[in-house]
């Protein structure tokens, strides 16, 4: 099913982003890192356990497992200004960015949080889904 799904968003990505205006294929990572390929002569394929990008710099090998996101870009860039789940902005993920995703959601106050860091799940909002997905990070030991 995850292949399934990798192959349609490769698709829709590619169609929607005409591929050829952009100079890099960008992964993030579910740790928050990002690993950042250039399009010169990408060939992207997959098994049921990684996703393997070929183009003119050489080959990187990435764990289907580890992608929180795909998408184009034009600049290089290097690590994202957040990690994913540090929710409390201190620097890791631990039990404290779970009770701070908590009362964010049951009261509202985003003072002293991270909302882009608290989206967990990566869809549109935050809801109680990214407590769900933080728990899991948390217990995956990502």
């Amino acid at each position: 099913m995850k292949k399934t799904i990798i192959t349609m968003l490769i698709a829709l990505v590619a169609f929607v982003s005409s591929a050829e205006t952009y100079s890099y294929l960008k992964f993030t990572k579910t740790n928050g890192s990002t690993v950042t390929c250039s399009v010169a002569g990408i060939k992207v394929t997959y098994d049921n356990s990684n996703i393997t990008v070929t183009n003119d710099e050489g080959t990187t090998t990435i764990a289907l497992s580890e992608v929180q996101d795909m998408y184009f870009s034009n600049e290089a860039g290097s690590e994202p200004s957040y990690k994913v789940g540090d929710v409390n902005r201190d620097g890791s993920v631990s039990i404290a960015d779970v009770t701070a995703l908590i009362d964010y959601l049951l009261g509202g106050d985003a003072d002293g949080i991270d909302t882009t860091a608290a989206n967990v799940n990566g869809d549109d909002g935050i809801s109680i889904a990214d407590v769900t997905a933080l728990i899991d990070l948390l217990l995956s030991g990502n």
